[in-house]
């Protein structure tokens, strides 16, 4: 085939030199995390057919998550990682998660987690120690008094782009470890700490830099990654120089290729997740344990329930994987597939409710933009953005509360100056990011109404739908109409919207009689019920993986469905970030025939087509798709979008 002319703008150019100059950095196409999984290398076609086949295929390459949990846990290195988290948090010191994209959310997870936790120990010990002496303060070391409250402020999420990154990804700031040196370094990160720095691929230079933040200051650091150290070492310096850095300590969890090629949101960060959930885990049944003061017999924190933790919670992962996988569970989830599939399909919306699970909720539904093109959630006075596909809501009235709700803080947004940014991206780029720093403070975070004043501006009706996302604990308000769940999810019935329901429940929990009653009124609901293996794990870590394998499955299936993947590729990617970028150019290399520097050229000039639309939120065609039609066709950009929305690709606007 004869290569078309690449009709470029001086600026598409510019931007595809400036990148191609420095792509050696970011070509990635020889990482494990970028290969195609064999088991879902058909994934496109097997979901035509069958939605439970295609969800089956996602939890089996979940199998790769246990096996690589299996032997972490068989290498004995929880209880070691948790003594020197433990040591720190006793001598005054923090822990510092740090992250950006799907791991800048878990960063996020794992601190409210935390927080959440050492919040309800000291609720709950507050009347305890009513009675005793003030004059003395709580120590630190013993949790004497309510010291609960020492530890609750121990631990700090560092995401790239600060907390507004987690309901809208920012473009480019994953690309600069200046970045990441900074906003660890902001918050003061000293040689009491302990910092894990968190990265799926392993190349993040972000995450890198609060890696070196850390060891400047003598803190000790913790490498986070899912590649083999010598791919990474073949591949990207800056990876090379931390592996190697012999005063930083690897945590590798390599599981394998992703069920969705590239989709690090998924396998990678899974995993991630289980091994941090147990290390701290095993440090908050210690810290109970040095107060004296154990809360119940199953928190005492005796050292064999300590030793025992990382066995127990593999055993529950098992039966957790195997019930995901169990055909009821399939059944029922295929049918909120094709429920939510069919609601987007058509052009209409869907509103999620939750409390307890909401930064979960969040944490997938943001993932979906990048990853598939849709529509990022909308501020609620943002008119001109196109709406979005999937919003969250809390049962909190007010939305500045919702957002403490999910994070168990205050929020902690890049608020930088501009002579803070002129020193660390200098004065070609400043312009275009102080453009995006005044994009993502506290008060842009806000626009994002989650609480129930938000629910004026996404009222649903028919052809909508809405899916509530409950626990065991969570059950009463559920099934009372008075309640949040049961209240919301019968005004969007009664508005002639479509209800499901996702409910996570402990094996064996009993039902009271205003739960029995509840059932009939979600007996025409969507319902997805998934047993949860019971356990005594204070921060009930093994639900908040299940939790999260469930909505991957059931947001990746449904973008299957709907085009956006094809066999096992992601093919609506969006290149908002180097890393990104060099995924696209690979797409395009690998659809079209054209070399890689043809590729990104190709690439950039699309991007330059799409980017106002990009920029204002609103719908705007897949980059990859365009770039191959107008290879294929000789068209122009206009005349590709024409082609594309003949052809149905473009069939939600």
């Amino acid at each position: 085939m004869a290569l078309t002319p690449i009709r470029m703008s001086n600026d598409s150019q510019k931007r595809a030199e400036e990148f191609l100059n420095i792509s050696g950095q970011f070509k990635l196409g020889g990482l494990v995390t970028e290969s195609s999984h064999a088991i879902t290398a058909n994934l496109s076609e097997v979901a035509a057919q069958s939605v439970e086949s295609a969800l089956d295929l996602l939890f089996q390459v979940d199998g790769d998550v246990v096996r690589k949990y299996r032997e972490f846990v068989e290498s004995g290195r929880v209880e070691q990682i948790a003594g020197t988290v433990r040591s720190a948090i006793r001598n005054g010191g923090r822990i510092f998660f740090t992250g950006c994209g799907a791991t800048g959310r878990l960063s996020i997870l794992l601190d409210s987690v935390w927080r959440d936790f050492w919040k309800k120990e000291s609720e709950r010990r507050r009347g305890e120690t009513q009675g005793e002496d003030k004059s003395e303060p709580p120590h630190v070391g013993s949790c004497k008094g309510n010291g609960a409250e020492v530890f609750e402020n121990r631990t700090f999420s560092i995401m790239a782009g600060g907390d507004y990154a987690l309901i809208k990804s920012v473009e480019g700031f994953e690309d600069f470890t200046a970045f990441g040196k900074k906003q660890i370094g902001d918050l003061g990160v000293s040689n009491q700490d302990v910092v894990f720095a968190i990265t799926e691929g392993g190349e993040t230079s972000f995450v890198i830099g609060t890696a070196w933040q850390g060891v400047e200051v003598g803190a000790k650091v913790y490498f986070v990654y899912n590649n083999p150290d010598e791919v990474l070492c073949q591949t990207v310096e800056r990876s090379r120089e931390v592996i190697e850095a012999p005063r930083i300590e690897k945590i590798n969890l390599t599981t394998g290729p992703m069920a969705i090629t590239g989709s690090t949101r998924m396998q990678a960060t899974t995993i991630q997740l289980c091994v941090m959930l147990t290390i701290l885990e095993v440090v908050v049944r210690d810290l109970l344990a040095s107060s004296n003061r154990p809360t119940d017999a199953k928190a005492k924190g005796t050292g064999n329930e300590r030793s025992d933790c990382p066995a127990q919670f593999l055993s529950a992962l098992e039966q957790l994987h195997g019930n995901l996988r169990s055909p009821q569970v399939l059944t029922q989830l295929a049918k909120l597939v094709e429920l939510e599939e069919s609601v987007y399909r058509s052009g209409h919306k869907n509103n999620y409710f939750a409390s307890r699970f909401a930064i979960d909720v969040l944490t997938d539904t943001t993932e979906r933009s990048p990853t598939f093109c849709t529509p990022p959630f909308r501020k609620f006075d943002d008119q001109a953005a196109t709406e979005s596909w999937a919003f969250l809501f809390l049962p909190q009235a007010e939305t500045p509360d919702a957002w403490r709700h999910i994070l168990r803080r205050e929020p902690l947004c890049v608020e930088w100056k501009e002579d803070e940014v002129r020193n660390l991206v200098g004065e070609e780029k400043l312009p275009r990011t102080v453009e995006t720093v005044r994009k993502i403070s506290t008060a842009e975070l806000m626009r994002f109404k989650i609480g129930l004043d938000g629910l004026p501006f996404r009222s649903l009706g028919k052809g909508d739908c809405a899916v509530g996302i409950v626990g065991t604990s969570e059950q009463e308000s559920l099934l009372s109409p008075t309640g949040f769940y049961g209240q919301q999810l019968e005004a969007a019935r009664q508005a002639g919207a479509d209800v499901g329901l996702i409910c996570l429940e402990t094996q064996h929990a009993t039902r009271n009689t205003n739960q029995d009653k509840g059932q009939s009124l979600l007996a025409s609901a969507a319902t997805v019920k998934v047993a949860l293996p019971k356990s005594d794990f204070l921060l009930d870590g093994v639900t908040r993986v299940g939790v999260k394998m469930l909505l991957n499955a059931l947001s990746t299936c449904t973008m299957v469905r709907l085009g956006r993947v094809m066999g096992n590729f992601m093919i609506w990617v969006v290149p908002s970030n180097l890393k990104l970028i060099d995924r696209a150019t690979r797409y395009i290399e690998q659809l079209t025939g054209l070399n890689y520097e043809q590729a990104n050229h190709l690439l950039f000039e699309v991007i330059e087509y799409i980017e106002p639309r990009m920029k204002a939120d609103q719908a705007y065609p897949p980059v990859v798709g365009m770039a191959v039609i107008r290879h294929r066709h000789g068209f122009d950009n206009g005349e590709a979008e024409k082609k594309l929305q003949a052809e149905k690709y473009l069939e939600h606007k």
